[in-house]
């Protein structure tokens, strides 16, 4: 009998909803067992994080040095470019929508003070890390850009493999046990009389995002449609397909194929295409980081944080240098953006919990974002390798 798999963003919506529906009966000392859990696996979090910024960014930002040419250069500026540019569109968007949408009289109380509202565990187990999340990130460009300057491959091989180990851990641990915590903190919310304000805040935030990404996308396409003097509207139906195919699979990795025959099919030549298109795939996530950006002010909005461009600049920066080791698993870029979300904007276990599911609830259409916008970046590399006479 062929077993049945159910999606990651499947078993966090029937977490979402068993986590609503039993917090209004079940009694506070089986609740209570589940917070003890939510308790054992934030911390535990806490303590892989620096390990996962490690082990991800280091052999991302040496890998990407490797040979770096003239035109592979040019591409990750151009993704870089375009991931801040998101990031910060998200920003000026949510500021002047997201007050509206969430009033100050829907701030979240227990929030702030979650021991005074929230049921406790029935005890906790201190996971200090090894080194806090600023320490792991600087530790990882200097690294990162040092084996991109050498020419042995000892340390290089060695950081490939606490990649696959970081990897697996996210695959095999931290990802299957994702949907257990948010059920945990839904079911805690739930006794807090707080989970109406978060439910509402979801569909209010999951619309204002899917506008903005086609905003996005449209931009995007009307830069690619003046760069090679072709109708960005038919540039853009022209990668439907693998928008499609993103919303399907969640994966930009499984969508390589069907975007890089779009790409060829919007005129990019099969060689860039064929260079770009995988590429922009690993380091190009436009879309998550606009989910990511947008996501942060809604919930700090209603936790009655402030929400400030200052406040905000450095962690978008920062966000788009992140993204590029995010890796290819459903929530694999939200699990990359934890570090600095705790160390920049401040997110405790409880922010960081609800983070998690806000992302995943919308993981198709961020990577479907994602793809969509390669295909916009290889139009824009094609036309500049053609001026710099690359064929």
């Amino acid at each position: 009998m062929k077993k049945i798999k159910v999606s990651l963003l499947t078993k966090v919506v029937i977490a979402i909803a068993g986590g609503v529906l039993l917090g209004q009966f079940l009694p506070g000392g089986i609740a209570r067992i589940f917070v003890t859990f939510n308790s054992l696996f934030g911390n535990f979090l806490s303590f892989a994080i620096p390990l996962i910024i490690l082990g991800l960014v280091t052999p991302a930002i040496g890998d990407l040095g490797k040979g770096a040419g003239k035109l592979l250069l040019i591409t990750a500026l151009i993704a870089y470019g375009s991931t801040v540019f998101s990031g910060f569109f998200t920003f000026l968007s949510g500021a002047a929508i997201f007050p509206r949408l969430l009033p100050a009289h829907a701030e979240l109380t227990a929030m702030e003070n979650p021991e005074d509202f929230m049921l406790t565990p029935y005890f906790a187990v201190n996971m200090p890390p090894l080194m806090d999340v600023m320490t792991a990130l600087l530790l990882s460009f200097t690294i990162g850009l040092g084996l991109s300057n050498l020419a042995g491959s000892t340390l290089r091989d060695s950081f490939a493999d606490f990649k696959a180990i970081i990897v697996k851990l996210i695959e095999a641990v931290i990802i299957p046990l994702l949907p257990l915590h948010i059920f945990g903190i839904f079911l805690n919310m739930t006794v807090s009389g707080q989970v109406a304000s978060i439910i509402a805040m979801f569909l209010k935030v999951i619309l204002v995002i899917f506008v903005l990404h086609v905003l996005l996308l449209l931009i995007q396409f009307a830069i690619a449609g003046a760069a090679a003097g072709k109708n960005p509207l038919r540039l853009l139906r022209n990668m439907l397909p693998a928008y499609a195919t993103a919303l399907g699979t969640q994966s930009s990795a499984a969508t390589i194929p069907v975007t890089l025959a779009q790409a060829i099919k919007n005129g990019v030549r099969e060689n860039i295409a064929i260079f770009t298109v995988p590429l922009c795939a690993t380091i190009h996530l436009a879309g998550s980081t606009m989910k990511i950006v947008a996501c942060a002010m809604a919930i700090l909005i209603m936790a009655g944080e402030p929400v400030t461009l200052a406040g905000f600049s450095g962690f978008i920066l920062m966000l788009g240098i992140t993204m590029v080791a995010a890796p290819g698993v459903p929530g694999g870029a939200i699990m990359a953006a934890l570090g600095i979300l705790q160390s920049m904007l401040g997110f405790n276990e409880t922010l960081q919990a609800l983070m998690i599911a806000l992302y995943i609830a919308m993981d198709s259409f961020g990577t479907a974002c994602n793809v969509t916008g390669d295909g916009a970046i290889a139009i824009v590399v094609d036309q500049i390798a053609g001026k710099s006479g690359v064929r």
